[in-house]
């Protein structure tokens, strides 16, 4: 079989799947489409500013769009948040004090929150762990699931946050649906009057028919280069959430005092606001791009999560790939099918914030995006693959070719 025949027998099976990527596509759009009327955005909207910032009508309607879009009372949305984890670590801080306790209700959270939160082997200078903040996690369920029951016993007087991420990571375990949080979240608001539900959303946003946020989480965060950016937004980061919680977050984005009200972008908004409004599409492109991967390594007898056709709650495909060559070399194989620096061939390397050896592919037009095609993961049994992003199903579907011949899948 060769393999244009394996990619066109896995396409067959996942016309349904295809098809439900479409229609959270549509209703995305739909929402977008309408916050965007509602808010009367036009092309003055676009324009740049300088300096402080001061009365920046741009950055205040994407702030009010992403609100809308997220079903919130708030958002934070600035091109200077510089990653996932900066805006991260802007909202912990924000809404965690010396002396208090950060609760984790979803396990051990991702590679570069452990720096952050100050859990790693060595001292981090400006960690949560130097400036007093505790830090205490519950697993989750044998069944990936929640284990509210727990979290509410871990809670005392110290907590006043609970984290909780719904994207696998680097770890063998499903995505948290948008729904998972709900029960969490009643019984934060119902028996912890003061304590706050934070979901870091990476990976996540547009893949379901509803949020975290529209779910009970005070405060949701994430980044602009992966899903909500579309492929366009060049950098930055977003907080979305209630009232209370962002302006707690805004102290620390800016200065106390201060909050949303100063931030300027000389270059302009219109990358954003086409960003979010191309996202629902490109995820579709990404979650579509999964799938099929899916599908064919399923097909050549290994071990896939989400399966080709379970609902998804994020853009990452996981591959026990088992071998470290197998790894390398599959990475190899979507950086050779990259638009950008193709020629690269990318090793393992010491990745600061990580601590295995991780080998990264990514050939992408905004450095890093993950919402374009990328594949990588760390130098660890069972060396599994995660591939994510895609800004067309046609680019996925050819790099997923390309991988396996590189992987020694020869068209025979």
């Amino acid at each position: 079989m060769t393999i244009e025949q394996r990619i066109r027998e896995a396409e067959e099976k996942l016309q349904d799947t295809f098809a439900r990527a479409e229609k959270v596509e549509a209703f995305w759009t739909r929402r977008i489409l309408d916050a965007y009327r509602d808010r009367e955005i036009s092309y003055r909207h676009f324009a740049g500013t300088t300096g402080y910032g001061n009365g920046d009508i741009g950055r205040d309607a994407l702030e009010g769009v992403f609100a809308d879009v997220f079903g919130c009372e708030a958002a934070i949305v600035r091109p200077s948040i510089a990653s996932g984890t900066a805006a991260l670590a802007m909202a912990v801080f924000g809404l965690a004090r010396p002396g208090e306790t950060v609760v984790s209700a979803t396990g051990r959270p991702y590679d570069t929150m452990e720096e952050v939160l100050g859990i790693c082997e060595a001292p981090v200078t400006g960690s949560c762990a130097e400036y007093g903040i505790g830090y205490r996690q519950v697993d989750l369920k044998a069944d990936g699931g929640i284990d509210v029951d727990a979290v509410d016993r871990a809670i005392d007087e110290s907590v006043h946050l609970v984290i909780a991420q719904r994207s696998r990571g680097y770890s063998w375990r499903a995505s948290l649906q948008p729904e998972a949080f709900a029960p969490l979240a009643d019984m934060i608001h119902r028996k912890h009057p003061g304590v706050m539900l934070m979901v870091d959303n990476c990976y996540g946003e547009f893949v379901a028919m509803t949020e975290p946020s529209m779910q009970g989480a005070d405060v949701c965060v994430g980044s602009l280069i992966k899903n909500p950016g579309g492929g366009l937004a060049p950098t930055g980061g977003y907080m979305v959430g209630t009232q209370e919680a962002i302006e707690k977050i805004a102290a620390r984005v800016t200065a106390p005092g201060i909050g949303r009200e100063v931030g300027s972008y000389q270059t302009g908004y219109q990358a954003f606001f086409q960003g979010l409004f191309m996202a629902p599409h490109t995820v579709a492109q990404a979650i579509r791009t999964a799938c099929l991967a899916a599908q064919v390594f399923t097909d050549l007898g290994m071990e896939t999560s989400p399966a080709p056709d379970a609902p998804r709650s994020d853009i990452i495909q996981a591959i026990q790939l088992k071998q470290p060559d197998q790894l390398i070399r599959f990475c190899q194989g979507i950086q050779m099918a990259s638009p950008i620096d193709s020629m690269a061939m990318p090793e393992p390397w010491d990745m600061p914030g990580y601590s295995d050896q991780v080998i990264m592919a990514a050939g992408t037009f905004v450095a890093g995006a993950s919402i374009e095609l990328s594949a990588d993961g760390p130098m660890r049994e069972p060396y599994i693959a995660y591939l994510q992003g895609s800004l067309t199903y046609v680019h996925g579907r050819l790099a997923l070719m390309e991988a396996l011949r590189h992987m020694g899948y020869h068209e025979n």
